[in-house]
């Protein structure tokens, strides 16, 4: 059966789901998730529970969408940091979508991924407070919580802008 995109609608990210779900996991794993960490990282599951607590909503799409049912059952983009980032910057269908943006444009429940080692970007975080102008994260892999966007040493940084999330009905 072929849905058409006419049937989503809009519905508000509810960015204070993401990241209070950011806060309570950043220095344990929530045991409803493969913890990624022994098979190269857990960040980007990490980043994409917390979208998901603030937009309560999934791709199915097989492939390219974004969902996770287990280890073996689910989309690139929910623990992929270059997969996650094609994911909300092109998605046209169900899920949470963004832009990419400058530091000055982000919010608490945005996305930063960094290259920390070499050109490539390989880490995700979701901002967690947004203090003085001073931006604050919490991730996995690297476990963090409020840790300064500043202490991270990085070749390359981009944002997402969580726009807003679409769902059926």
């Amino acid at each position: 059966m072929e849905f058409s995109h006419a049937a989503l609608k809009n519905v508000e990210y509810n960015r204070t789901a993401a990241v209070e779900y950011a806060l309570k996991w950043a220095l344990s794993r929530n045991p409803r998730y493969y913890d990624f960490d022994s098979i190269g990282g857990d960040c980007t599951n990490f980043v994409s529970q917390s979208l998901y607590s603030g937009a309560k909503v999934m791709n199915y799409t097989p492939e390219l969408g974004w969902y996770y049912n287990s280890l073996n059952d689910r989309a690139p983009a929910w623990s992929s940091v270059k997969y996650l980032h094609k994911f909300l910057i092109s998605n046209k269908g169900a899920g949470p979508y963004g832009i990419e943006t400058d530091r000055s444009k982000v919010l608490p429940g945005d996305i930063v991924q960094m290259a920390i080692e070499g050109e490539e970007f390989g880490h995700s975080a979701v901002i967690d407070k947004i203090e003085n102008g001073k931006i604050y994260v919490s991730a996995h892999t690297y476990d963090s919580r409020n840790r300064p966007l500043s202490s991270y040493s990085y070749s390359k940084i981009r944002f997402i802008h969580i726009l807003g999330v679409r769902k059926w009905g």
